[in-house]
Formats: structure tokens, sequence, C-alpha cells
């Protein structure tokens, strides 16, 4: 599904640097293929803001060409902007009230900064729940990241994430727990995916809710965990598909554990944490572990010495990106099967609503309530 630059937004010109396809709006409209119109809701603080809208925009545009793809970026009130940041979403996002007034086919929902024990209680909340029940009645499908994902599990199924002792951090195996579902069509039976997150919802928790499990922690022949800790990645609400729940990062580039490490021991440094942080788990290979644990015994020594982002880069691999390309492919080819041509309308005539792919009918699950 090419991209198309329907705005001066500068992660078209990004990645078409990067090789990816992005037509311009005047091609675009010379062709006759049908359009999609994806919201993307960027939630994220001033440092990630623009790297996880390329990323989000990389795996959506990475998708089959069926159709020209319109990404909407847009936020809401309640996330602290500053500087280059803020001059980006003045200048490039969208306002909410027109995306409403134009009708989106699909919704992404990115992640966000926790900082509230009670996640009712940031600044974003309100804006966010708005969002999320105006899609609930205007969009067909909504895709959650992370913290999206512990709001509209807490607000759609009343779900309370669990504060973790530790940040659950790395790159961790998953096995698909549910093949028949079409978003896990032709992938790997097991696959890695990062993680990132302070607080956590279970896949038990999930299924209690009435939600459909996709994708969990990898298990072995014994049933134990496979690796270090890591459950839910995928799941869906009851219907199978109005809302789609991501737990991991599949949208991460290889070195984003690499970026947010290096902002853990250099708030260690300025002494915004007591304990200088551990390394993500299963993600630094021999050589990138020496690296890091050498740049660590100068730190704890109080020896000057610059972090070796660069030098453990090439020691990284990437082996969840080819994984998530092959989900969200899956969704966006079911937004296109169910949804409307119209952006104002939800489905297609003679789509269910309650059930839109038939996978009620065709199990044990009920949608959820609030979910319609």
């Amino acid at each position: 599904m090419p991209l198309v630059a329907h705005s001066e937004l500068p992660t078209f010109t990004r990645l078409r640097g990067e090789g990816h396809e992005v037509l311009d709006i005047h091609r675009a409209r010379h062709q006759d293929i049908r359009e999609l119109h994806i919201g993307l809701l960027n939630l994220m603080p001033d440092a990630a803001l623009q790297a996880t809208e390329r990323q989000f925009m990389r795996l959506l545009g990475s998708s089959n060409r069926i159709v020209q793809l319109y990404v909407h970026p847009f936020t809401v009130s309640g996330v602290p902007r500053a500087g280059r940041a803020l001059a980006h979403v003045q200048n490039h996002y969208e306002n909410f009230a027109d995306l409403q007034a134009a009708g989106l086919d699909a919704l992404v929902v990115t992640g966000a900064n926790p900082a509230n024990p009670d996640i009712t209680r940031e600044g974003y909340w309100p804006g966010m729940i708005e969002v999320l029940e105006w899609a609930v009645d205007n969009v067909c499908s909504t895709l959650c990241s992370c913290l999206a994902t512990h709001v509209a599990l807490k607000h759609f199924h009343g779900v309370e994430r669990i504060k973790l002792p530790h940040k659950r951090w790395g790159v961790y195996p998953h096995d698909i727990v549910n093949p028949a579902h079409p978003l896990v069509t032709n992938i790997n039976t097991r696959f890695d995916a990062p993680h990132s997150h302070l607080n956590e919802v279970t896949s038990a928790q999930a299924r209690a809710a009435g939600c459909k499990v996709l994708v969990s922690g990898a298990q072995g022949a014994s049933g134990e965990a496979v690796g270090m800790g890591a459950d839910l990645h995928l799941a869906t609400s009851g219907d199978g598909f109005r809302f789609v729940y991501f737990h991991g990062h599949p949208e991460y580039d290889v070195n984003s554990l690499l970026k947010e490490y290096k902002r853990e021991t250099e708030r260690y440094l300025s002494g915004e944490r007591g304990d200088y942080p551990p390394p993500p788990e299963n993600y630094f290979n021999q050589e990138a572990a020496a690296l890091a644990g050498a740049y660590k015994k100068n730190a704890l020594q109080k020896i000057p010495a610059e972090f070796p982002e660069q030098k453990i880069l090439p020691h990284l691999h990437n082996t969840w990106t080819d994984t998530g390309k092959a989900i969200f492919n899956n969704w966006l080819g079911l937004v296109y099967q169910t949804t409307n041509q119209d952006r104002k309308k939800l489905f297609m005539d003679g789509v269910d609503g309650g059930d839109p792919l038939g996978l009620v009918a065709q199990s044990k699950f009920a949608p959820v309530v609030g979910i319609k």
C-alpha cells in the first residue's frame, strides 16, 4: 500500500530517501486506485515523536499495493510539547475535529509516556477517551499500541494494568495461540517482538475480559516460558477486529531499545535515577554486551566516556520487523475488505457491524459491551 505524500510532513521525504515508495499527490490523483485514510494518533513524548511517526508509517506503507494510503497524524492535549516537537505538531499535524468531519477508515493509536500510577489521571486520558469513543461509531478498526492498549482495555473492558517490580524491556519470543485468526494468517508460528513497559496486562486478564488473545509469550514443551518473561503481545476485542491490541512494539527500529538504554544511562549519570539500568533482555550479543559493560564500568567509577552507541549498533539484529509488516498487512487487508468506500461510513453494505469478520458466529466469543 504506497503512502501518498498529501502534505508537507517531513516523514514523507525521509521515507522516500530510505527507499520506500511514496507517491506524489498529483500522481496519486491520476491513478484509478482506491484510497484508505488512516488516522495516526501520536502521543509519544517529544524525544520520540517523529521517530514513532516514521516507524508506524513504515509498517503501514510496507503493506501490499491494493490501495493508496493516506496517513493523517494528529494528537490530543495533555502531552507536554516544546521546541522542535511543538513546531512539528503545529506545522504538520491535523486537527481531530477536521478528521471527524472527513472520516477515517482505520486508526492507529501510539503508546505514551506513563507519568501517573492511576492511568485515568494522565493528562492525555480525556483526549484519548474522546478519540476512542468516537472511533467505536465511526472507524472500521482501531489498532492500539502499548499504553494505548492499557487505556482501551481499562476503558472498554475494565482491565486494570499491573505495576511491574522492574521495567520489562528487551526482545522476547512469542507463539501464535490462535492460528485461525486472519490477522495472523501466513505468519511464523514463533517469532520475536520487542517490549518496553513499566506496567503490563496479561493474557489471562485479556481472556477473562472477553478478548481474543492471538499472540503471547513463547512456551516450551513443558509449558514453561521460553526466555525471559514477556506475555501478551497481540489481542483483539471480542468481535475479533474492531479493536486490535498490541502490547509489544513491532514498529521499533533495530536501535530503538539501544536509544532507550542510552537515555536511561544518561538519567543515572545526571542523578535522575539511583540505580544503573540493566540492559534490555535478549538484545545484546556478546560483543555488544562487552561494549555496554565497559561503558558501565567507567560510569560507575565516574570516569567520563562517550556512550558507545555507534560501536554497539552493528552488533544488533532485527528479528521482528518482517512479522510486524505481515500483521499490519493482514490488518489493512481486512480493513480494505470491510470498510465502506465512503470514509464517513463504517462498513460495506452487508457487513455485520457486531461481527465484521464473521468470527463471533464461528466461536464462543461475543462482542464486549462498549464496542459496537
